[in-house]
């Protein structure tokens, strides 16, 4: 029998508006752990027995995760409260709702303002350096379930690239310019935003977000400066999971700054008014931080990483 207005509304037909894994997704599909871009890791609704009357109480369930969802999501839905007693009428919109709300998780819920932010690690170079700079940072997440809901309900991290020190010579302003350019760079569900503008773009990854990463390191975006005389300086950022986006929960960024040019040192007694280490580059610094999804417009709690790490910093 079809969900139709004057139908009685059967046990299996509430089943599948719960818990339908195939479209059209069911609501603990893509509100409860779920699996790749759905899953929000909030609790399960219970389905009913077979030839079970369906109580107000388990219909209030329901719509009180889809309005908890559509609320995070900004989605617009018709779903709406009972009482016991009430004679269940068919709610014409449910089958849309919930793909509605499903696919919004799906697409990385880009509507959601329900979003803090917190550091999650720092790292900077130890000194100048003339070849090589390489920062790599992780943030691990409690399990996967909450590492694919912070993505899916909205979460991102923004990678902030800098350089750290005076400025003492071309060399410093390069890369000065460089980060400028990179800008705020925001790891999302899908894809990866970019703030800042200018600079030489060499590799153009930011179609590339959480889920279309892998066990090897994926360039997001890398820069090479337009600075003449320093055509060939560039950097680079990248990112990698542990594992595939179904099990991984650790999430690692590497920052690569090069620099092949080579300046003129200068020595004694011809120092007066030029750099003292014209051929250093600047130390680098790579900063992480959460944008979390919230509970303040309908999740259970906020989702959130668990701990950070160094996983790599060297120079040479």
């Amino acid at each position: 029998m079809a969900y139709t207005a004057g139908d009685t509304i059967l046990d299996d037909e509430y089943n599948t508006f719960v818990n339908s894994s195939s479209s059209p997704y069911g609501y603990n599909h893509f509100a409860g752990p779920g699996s790749g871009e759905y899953g929000l890791n909030q609790s399960t609704i219970s389905t009913v027995s077979a030839g079970d009357t369906i109580a107000a109480s388990s219909w209030n369930a329901l719509f009180t995760g889809l309005d908890n969802i559509a609320n995070h999501t900004n989605t617009s839905i018709t779903a709406s409260s009972v009482s016991a007693g009430d004679t269940i009428a068919i709610r014409a919109a449910l089958i849309s709702d919930l793909a509605s709300l499903a696919a919004a998780v799906a697409g990385g819920s880009t509507g959601a303002t329900a979003i803090s932010t917190n550091a999650v690690g720092s790292s900077t170079n130890s000194g100048t350096w003339n070849s090589t700079s390489t920062i790599e940072r992780s943030v691990t997440f409690a399990d996967n379930a909450t590492m694919r809901a912070f993505f899916n309900a909205g979460g991102f991290i923004r990678i902030d690239p800098g350089t750290s020190g005076s400025v003492d010579g071309d060399k410093d302003t390069v890369f000065q310019e460089l980060e400028a350019a990179m800008g705020n760079v925001d790891l999302k569900a899908h894809s990866t935003a970019r703030s800042g503008s200018g600079e030489t773009l060499t590799t153009d990854g930011l179609a590339n977000g959480f889920h279309d990463l892998g066990t090897g390191y994926t360039v997001l975006l890398k820069l090479t400066s337009d600075n003449g005389g320093y055509t060939s300086n560039t950097l680079e950022i990248s990112a990698k999971l542990d594992a595939a986006v179904g099990s991984a929960t650790v999430l690692t960024i590497k920052s690569v700054a090069t620099d092949p040019a080579d300046d003129t040192t200068y020595t004694s007694p011809n120092t007066s008014g030029v750099p003292a280490n014209p051929n250093e580059a600047p130390a680098m610094v790579l900063a992480l931080t959460e944008h979390f999804p919230n509970n303040t417009e309908g999740l259970a709690s906020n989702i959130q990483v668990n701990t950070n790490a160094e996983v790599d910093n060297s120079i040479s």
